[in-house]
């Protein structure tokens, strides 16, 4: 047994019969003719007790060879098998940890437990806001009507409860598959409007000691609202009433808005402690002019998430504005204002305009801003707050990544009609034709970037050169072919990728393609709700929790696998 050189190492092994090449020693098989010249056992080559026979009975030295080899090669391919399976480990431990990380998706997924119980609020669910969970620590976490309850991914189990008392708030919650979820921590505000007051719900289900929530603070800083980071958030527009002036804007009874609102009120925004009160950081964002239908109440939402009246007399109301929470990122909009803060109070976004553009927080600490005026750029940020790109199109991350290609952006949406790859420093990596339009970073997996195109295509793209590797079309692994699909989710195990599809009819589909080749996998289609596949509904999503898929639903949570 030796080594061959030149192939890393690969192990050769030589089997020769021990006669070989001694002239003078017949060889086995026609000694196995001879007539035998018994012993005293009768055994002419008196062979030890156990000792390997030839199919005649005799003891065969070839097999007394194979023997020591075979047990070396059982060693080397178990090691082998066991070094592979050590790597499969290792791979599915690393995707607990990654947004969209699936610990396996190689196999048709079924059901492997079911929670039924209402998802959000009663009054959430009838608007249409259902299904809005967060991750805390390894646990899934929802609210159910007046309980905040935290679901074992694995068994589906109820890992903890918390009682919430009256017209509970928690956050920040988000939409599961779309927003992001993962939280060190949720704040809920609870009580009437003139009593409310405060609990910040930690890992385990631990809560902290209430906290009374001052009147005269709400009149002072603004309505309270769950922040990020263990923060009660408060807003409230500044400055004599006297500063608004509305210009041309003007609004029809159907809702159509022209003109621009040329001066307005600022907005105040404060984090304090949730637990202590203790101002944490405060911010001042400046009103600018803005478009008049970033001014129309007739958007119907507000601060603390109350419907706005809507006076059909007058729609333009230059003091309405809104938020977004994300466990990241606290984004402002309304009139005159467009502008996010990071949750240790760091504004950005202030190149936007209102209503014009947004910004996105990336994975590497950096940010985006995208702006749409006459054509659509991004501005990339590093973690510094330092501008490393100002691309033509939408620069974005891939919605899921194998941790491999960390800090890639690809710029789509370009005039030109380019695709665009950026390092995370900015550098320009690589650019090449795009096909049909209206692109989507779906997945870096495996070496390979998982575009969607305009027309539903999912193409390979070497992540490296920007080379096309392959093409999905939408045809199926039976052979049958989804005029009308697209991916709304996707996730991955490292090496597959499963893609969520939809179609005009509201039908939904699971596929799973191998990211190195583009081949199908397996697929799943229609309501199997006993089984695999996904409920129908525009209010089904998946997420990602600790390695495993859960189906989450305003009816309930199913467990995938």
């Amino acid at each position: 047994m030796v080594r061959e050189p030149g192939d890393g190492g690969r192990i050769v092994f030589d089997l020769v019969d021990d006669d070989v090449g001694d002239p003078a020693t017949p060889s086995v098989r026609a000694r196995a003719a001879e007539p035998a010249a018994a012993d005293g056992d009768g055994d002419p080559d008196g062979p030890g007790p156990g000792e390997p026979r030839s199919p005649s009975g005799r003891p065969d030295r070839r097999l007394r060879v194979l023997g020591p080899v075979a047990a070396v090669l059982a060693v080397v391919l178990g090691t082998g098998l066991a070094v592979e399976g050590a790597r499969d480990d290792a791979r599915m431990e690393r995707m607990r940890d990654v947004h969209g990380g699936v610990a396996d998706v190689s196999a048709p997924l079924s059901q492997t437990w079911r929670w039924a119980g209402l998802v959000g609020s009663r009054e959430a669910v009838d608007e249409g806001r259902g299904s809005e969970v967060a991750v805390l620590g390894d646990v899934l976490v929802l609210r159910s009507d007046r309980e905040l309850v935290g679901l074992r991914p694995e068994t589906g189990e109820e890992a903890w409860t918390v009682p919430l008392g009256e017209d509970p708030d928690c956050g920040p919650l988000g939409a599961a598959g779309w927003s992001r979820i993962a939280t060190a921590s949720l704040v809920c505000l609870t009580g009437p409007a003139e009593d409310r007051s405060v609990v910040v719900v930690g890992p385990g289900g631990r809560v902290s000691v209430p906290r009374g929530l001052a009147p005269a603070d709400t009149e002072r800083y603004g309505q309270p609202r769950p922040g990020p980071d263990g923060t009660v958030l408060r807003a409230r527009r500044t400055g004599p009433a006297s500063a608004v002036d509305r210009g041309d804007a003007r609004c029809t009874d159907t809702g159509e808005c022209e003109g621009t609102v040329e001066a307005g009120q600022d907005l105040a925004v404060r984090a304090e402690d949730a637990v202590t009160g203790a101002e944490r950081w405060s911010v001042e964002v400046p009103f600018r002019p803005t478009r008049a239908d970033q001014c129309n109440n007739w958007l119907g939402t507000s601060w603390d998430g109350s419907p706005n009246a809507v006076d059909l007399g007058q729609m333009i109301d230059p003091g309405v504005f809104g938020a977004r929470i994300d466990p990241d990122l606290v984004q402002l909009y309304g009139c005159g204002i467009e502008s996010a803060v990071t949750p240790g109070g760091e504004q950005v976004g202030t190149g936007v305009q209102p209503g014009r553009g947004g910004v996105d927080i990336l994975s590497t600490g950096g940010f985006t801003e995208v702006m749409f005026d006459d054509e659509v750029r991004t501005v990339v940020y590093d973690a510094d707050g330092r501008v490393v790109a100002d691309v033509p199109g939408y620069a974005v991350e891939p919605a899921v990544s194998d941790g491999s290609g960390s800090g890639t952006l690809l710029a789509v949406g370009s005039p030109d009609a380019v695709l665009r790859a950026y390092d995370a420093d900015g550098t320009l990596r690589w650019r090449t034709a795009a096909r049909a339009g209206g692109q989507r970073f779906l997945a870096e997996v495996a070496g390979t970037m998982l575009v969607m195109t305009g027309v539903g295509d999912v193409r390979g793209l070497d992540a490296a050169t920007g080379a096309p590797l392959w093409r999905w079309d939408g045809t199926g692994a039976t052979g049958d072919h989804s005029e009308d699909h697209y991916v709304s989710q996707t996730f991955t195990d490292g090496e597959s990728v499963l893609l969520v599809t939809e179609n005009g009819s509201g039908g939904t589909g699971l596929v799973a393609l191998d990211a190195a080749s583009g081949e199908v996998a397996w697929e799943q289609h229609g309501d199997t709700t006993q089984g695999g596949g996904l409920a129908q509904g525009f209010d089904t999503s998946l997420v990602a929790v600790d390695g495993r898929l859960l189906e989450v639903t305003p009816s309930g949570v199913r467990g995938l696998g």
